[in-house]
């Protein structure tokens, strides 16, 4: 799925609000990292994730990779902080 413009302004702005919930150190993208966030992105589709200093690698290309291992759009990507979404249909129903 690839989100419009208009759809992806309208995320930006609903998580302006948002705190880091998923956190990647140094260690990278671990299996458990990995299965934290598919877990938040079930149950919330907006998540913002937070790189450490310590974390090697440019944000940006990591949040594509993990973006795509999670079935994930990218939403954005400023500093070490990405925030990417997945619609659950089941949350509204």
């Amino acid at each position: 799925m690839t989100l419009t413009s208009k759809a992806r302004a309208d995320l930006r702005a609903r998580a302006h609000h948002l705190s880091a919930i998923v956190h990647v150190g140094h260690q990278g993208l671990t299996e458990t990292v990995r299965q934290t966030l598919d877990d938040a992105l079930r149950t919330k589709e907006l998540v913002k994730v937070q790189f450490g200093k310590t974390f090697d690698g440019k944000p940006k290309q990591i949040a594509n990779d993990v973006a795509e291992q999670v079935s994930a759009d990218v939403v954005q990507a400023i500093g070490r902080t990405v925030t990417l979404y997945r619609e659950n249909p089941d949350l509204h129903k």
